[in-house]
């Protein structure tokens, strides 16, 4: 992993943020080769999801909302919240699921009882700090989506089972944030809502497993780096009739880049209930009247770009070209599917003379 961070220091992809104040925990900047990558990235992801279904619509939802949007949601309460423990002796806090002993992996000092942490970033809205002016940035992108879900069926006149897409900034103020940017509090979600009647959720929810698996495959994913991990029931999160991982064999070994979800009727009914809007669907052909059950896709752009620079990172010993001028003893390659190369083609005059930079310059252009 070393590697793969001095690569994208060196060659402009990542860097710390604050770097000129010593860096700020858990936070990073993506440089001129790193957006690209990641705009790319995110390029690939909307062209499959949104332009490739004929279902699928976009939306831009705003970060802030009132927070009666997180308490419909569960947030605010035990169901989204990590198990903390502290050491007593040195004082590091560790989630208790990441713990192996009961003890501090870093001193092996006394661990205190573990508490709930909630993930929830607050801030205040106005020129006023009290309760009144609480508000939260979003720890997920799908809410937003729920807030617009009769907006966007009405004006694009849309029939069940349709879905909505977004792209977007979200926040968890993560008890340990590690593993450079797999795991950080302000990261690029990438989220589908497919909304749908509950008897056909399963169909649904296998058919965007395979298409989010083939997704990583078709970009240059090995496929014996990846495999598809089931939750277990104790696993499972508060909205959640059944998730499914899609795992990437990183250095660190096996982790999730994307989940998926049956989040049955959880959101619009909970938010048809805390709001008094009725969140209901009714069918023109069939006469029923339901909540619609949602199947999602959830992945991280950051987490993303962390996958294809892994998989891309290739050593050449002696570098790629035989000859005694060139002859090095190692050469670093990103070998990035054409989609996701941050450059696609460079067009440079081997000789620094002005007509040759002149011809070189009318092709790029």
């Amino acid at each position: 992993m070393e590697k793969i961070i001095s690569l994208c220091r060196r060659r402009g992809f990542i860097w710390q943020s604050s770097e000129i104040y010593g860096g700020f925990a858990s936070c990073y900047d993506f440089g001129p080769s790193g957006v690209e990558l990641k705009n790319n990235i995110k390029k690939a992801w909307w062209k499959e999801m949104v332009y490739q279904e004929e279902s699928i619509v976009g939306l831009d939802a705003a970060i802030l909302m009132t927070p009666k949007v997180w308490q419909a949601s569960g947030h605010l309460t035990a169901g989204f919240a990590d198990s903390l423990v502290e050491c007593k002796k040195c004082h590091h806090r560790f989630r208790k699921d990441q713990i192996e002993k009961n003890e501090c992996p870093d001193c092996k000092g006394e661990l205190t009882p573990e508490k709930k942490f909630n993930l929830m970033m607050k801030t205040f809205c106005g020129p006023v700090e009290d309760e009144a002016a609480v508000t939260y940035l979003r720890a997920e992108t799908c809410q937003g989506i729920y807030m617009n879900y009769e907006n966007v069926r009405q004006s694009m006149r849309l029939k069940i089972p349709f879905g909505i897409a977004q792209i977007g900034k979200a926040f968890r103020n993560e008890i340990t944030p590690k593993d450079f940017i797999f795991r950080t509090r302000e990261f690029d979600q990438m989220e589908m809502e497919w909304f749908c009647k509950g008897r056909e959720a399963d169909k649904w929810f296998e058919y965007f497993k395979n298409k989010r698996m083939n997704w990583y495959l078709g970009l240059g994913i090995k496929k014996e780096n990846l495999r598809f991990r089931e939750h277990q029931k104790d696993e499972l999160a508060h909205y959640a009739k059944r998730a499914v991982d899609i795992e990437y064999r990183f250095p660190f070994g096996w982790k999730e880049i994307e989940g998926i979800h049956d989040r049955t009727d959880f959101d619009l009914r909970n938010h048809s209930k805390f709001s008094g809007k009725d969140l209901s669907y009714f069918d023109e052909e069939t006469k029923e009247k339901f909540i619609p059950h949602i199947i999602e896709t959830s992945a991280g752009a950051d987490r993303s770009t962390l996958v294809f620079l892994t998989e891309s990172y290739n050593e050449i010993k002696g570098g790629r070209t035989t000859t005694t001028e060139s002859t090095k003893e190692v050469e670093v390659m990103l070998r990035l599917h054409q989609d996701l190369a941050p450059i696609k083609i460079a067009i440079l005059p081997l000789v620094k003379k002005e007509p040759l930079i002149k011809l070189a310059r009318e092709i790029y252009l």
